[in-house]
């Protein structure tokens, strides 16, 4: 078994880094299952422009000789190709009892309590770029205020591992939190894949023996092996709600 899952690429944002999944896209083995992990589109309603649609294009093409699935986020929920292919859409999805995969929202308990905050936070953002501050994602800019992106990330994972284990997986894996790591909690292994609207991206990497939370710096490796990446590691971890 090989397979590849990145997740909250944000493609049509201005964030998205297109030249770098471009890149990576060209590094994926044919045997692969590539696995989109939610928030693939920024906003299902826009017009893609022609560089963006090339990707979704893409990802067409490869649905026709290696399997592709694409879980749903928050983001680009109720969006569909206008070129399917074969591209598999899930709400979730397991590789057997090793590795549930699914977005995050679905155990994302802080946002929807926090319409108001999150609503006029973005606007706050929004004017700040245009009074001439660095333009950056508004999950990057939130990264500041830490006590509640702490509680977020400690929401979602938390969620996360309590239904892995309940459900008998050893693992599980999600993205929406912009935040990569790679721990174990409570006996589970979490690991969170980031987003590419900021660098480095990530992707977790998975064959017959082992699973990897790596990043971008040389996508090439998708062909070698390599060490884990060490960035937002920590071995254990027993945390309660």
């Amino acid at each position: 078994m090989k397979a590849i899952i990145v997740s909250d690429l944000h493609i049509g944002s201005r964030y998205f880094l297109h030249e770098n999944f471009e890149q990576f896209l060209q590094n994926i083995p044919q045997n692969a299952e590539f696995i989109l992990n939610g928030d693939i589109i920024d906003n299902p309603y826009a017009k893609m422009k022609p560089a963006n649609q090339k990707i979704l294009d893409r990802f067409e093409e490869m649905s026709l000789r290696q399997k592709i699935v694409w879980v749903r986020g928050n983001h680009d929920n109720g969006y569909i190709p206008d070129n399917l292919g074969k591209i598999q859409i899930k709400k979730h999805y397991a590789l057997q009892k090793r590795l549930f995969i699914t977005h995050g929202d679905f155990f994302d308990e802080v946002m929807p309590q926090s319409r108001v905050f999150i609503k006029t936070f973005q606007l706050l953002h929004d004017f700040r770029i245009k009074l001439g501050a660095r333009p950056v994602h508004v999950a990057q800019y939130a990264k500041r205020w830490r006590r509640f992106y702490a509680y977020l990330r400690k929401s979602v994972m938390l969620n996360a591992v309590n239904y892995a284990a309940e459900n008998g997986f050893k693992a599980v894996t999600c993205g929406h939190t912009h935040y990569a790591e790679d721990r174990f909690v409570n006996g589970i292994r979490y690991i969170n894949t980031g987003a590419w609207t900021e660098r480095p991206a990530y992707y977790v990497l998975i064959n017959d023996d082992e699973m990897k939370l790596r990043n971008i710096t040389d996508s090439s490796a998708l062909l070698k092996s390599a060490k884990t990446d060490k960035l937002h590691m920590s071995p254990s971890l027993n945390l309660t709600p």
